[in-house]
């Protein structure tokens, strides 16, 4: 098998990691910088932004049609993990959550008009956007089926009632993808919308206050009253709905294990350096202990066994499948690779891990949300199951050539 990159992706790979260790790992060293809800401030973040535009790396998962550059998906597997080498990296070349998976859903399924209004303006960089599924128990979660907010049609309209929370990104979005129960067909059933901001009938209930740092525009809760959405907002059919959801998390769920890749490989970074000039123990260095040495040898391997899994996945949805099985490995995989290697960083730099002289506490109070979003890991795991009950021995298949 051949893990080599193409010349031409490798090249714009260089090209992250050159900007994000000259630019913007600068940037994030100044707390200046940092927003109220640690993140790099917008004024800040449009500056990095245009001198990405200017060097040509902006929006690399977009079609070059619509304004991006046209990466394959390993292309975006090797570059997102280059650029969250910082905490601020993705957001710089417009590959952040939320907003990168409702591009790449809407690149691929909204009509021309719907990308002309919706989509150029979040490619652009001008607006944020939201993805709005999740609700309120006892409604949808890991199970979008679960949905309880409903779209009534009256004519060329759709009138929208209900309640969602956990909607990233919603306080400073635009643009929102909203999925709403038409019916109670148990497959059929969902319908997908655009909307704007300023359309009346909706209204951001709270910011709800989490453990970790925040995207930009938070995690909120949401109210629908009456919201009318016109039928030429619907995405694909009516009845559509699950099949957008599919669409948008099966490479949403990837790119987030991308981009926590070089989280973790960051924090090892941190913990290699601390480790190299650190003394104890009758002045033996701490990267000399044989203890040590193992805990970094485990970090290591597991996010190199992630980095496989991520990059065998993404290579799947190249050659046209969904790649569920793959795509759920690599999400469990990556979770807890994240999680072991800041855990471990932050033991070997002891009470310097756990301040905020480093980013370590940042990337850990992060990386806890890793085995949650975009399905919980024993969801995941569910879902490897089912596909080892039906398929046993076809579970395990070599690769098709490309």
């Amino acid at each position: 098998m051949d893990f080599s990159l193409p010349p031409d992706v490798e090249r714009f790979r260089r090209d992250v990691v050159a900007f994000v260790r000259d630019r913007v790992l600068p940037v994030e060293a100044d707390r200046a910088n940092w927003d109220e809800h640690e993140n790099v401030r917008d004024d800040v973040l449009d500056r990095l932004r245009a001198e990405v535009r200017s060097r040509g790396l902006w929006a690399p998962q977009i079609p070059r049609a619509l304004g991006g550059q046209g990466l394959p998906v390993i292309g975006m597997a090797a570059c997102y993990e280059a650029m969250n080498e910082s905490i601020f990296g993705p957001a710089c070349f417009n590959c952040a959550a939320p907003d990168d998976g409702n591009m790449q859903v809407l690149a691929k399924i909204a009509t021309p008009a719907q990308q002309a209004r919706f989509l150029a303006p979040i490619v652009d960089g001008r607006v944020r956007s939201s993805f709005v599924m999740t609700e309120p128990h006892p409604g949808s979660g890991s199970d979008p089926a679960m949905t309880l907010t409903t779209a009534e049609r009256r004519g060329d309209r759709w009138i929208v009632r209900g309640r969602k929370w956990f909607i990233t990104g919603a306080e400073a979005a635009s643009v929102f993808i909203l999925v709403a129960k038409t019916s109670d067909d148990p497959r059929k059933g969902l319908t997908a919308f655009l909307h704007h901001r300023d359309d009346p009938g909706w209204r951001i209930v709270r910011r709800i206050p989490i453990m970790g740092p925040e995207e930009h525009g938070g995690h909120c809760e949401l109210e629908y009253d009456g919201l009318e959405i016109p039928d030429e907002q619907r995405l694909l059919g009516v009845g559509d709905g699950l099949k957008v959801t599919q669409i948008r998390l099966g490479t949403a769920r990837l790119t987030h294990c991308m981009r926590w890749l070089g989280l973790a490989k960051r924090s090892l970074a941190i913990a290699l350096d601390y480790t190299a000039m650190r003394q104890a123990h009758g002045g033996r260095r701490l990267a000399d202990l044989d203890s040590v040495q193992g805990l970094l040898g485990e970090a290591a391997m597991q996010i190199e066994i992630g980095r496989l899994l991520t990059m065998r996945a993404a290579r799947r949805l190249d050659l046209g499948s969904f790649a569920r099985k793959e795509v759920s490995m690599a999400k469990v995989v990556v979770a807890d690779a994240l999680h072991k290697a800041v855990d471990t960083a932050i033991q070997l730099n002891g009470a310097r891990g756990y301040s905020k002289d480093t980013v370590l506490e940042w990337i850990y109070r992060y990386a806890r949300q890793a085995r949650l979003v975009d399905g919980a890991s024993e969801v995941h795991k569910g879902v490897l199951a089912r596909f080892l009950a039906q398929e046993r021995d076809g579970f395990w298949q070599w690769d098709p050539q490309a």
